[in-house]
């Protein structure tokens, strides 16, 4: 697996994990449904930009001409 995958993977683990803590603490009942998926879903989409910037990056060298 490529590493951006394996972070998407990580991330999405994670984004689980913080959503699965705050449902058991009683965080998610006060907020309510709507504002949860769209906390759900900026934090994947961050996870996808972080993980797009942390990907290998090519250096593209172009020669003048004179």
């Amino acid at each position: 697996m490529k590493s951006m995958q394996m972070y998407l993977v990580g991330f999405v683990v994670l984004v689980g994990g913080v959503s699965a803590a705050l449902w058991k603490l009683g965080v998610l009942d006060r907020v309510g449904p709507e504002w949860t998926a769209i906390g759900i879903v900026i934090a994947i989409g961050l996870g996808i930009m972080l993980a797009v910037s942390f990907g290998k990056t090519k250096t593209v060298e172009l020669e003048e001409h004179h």
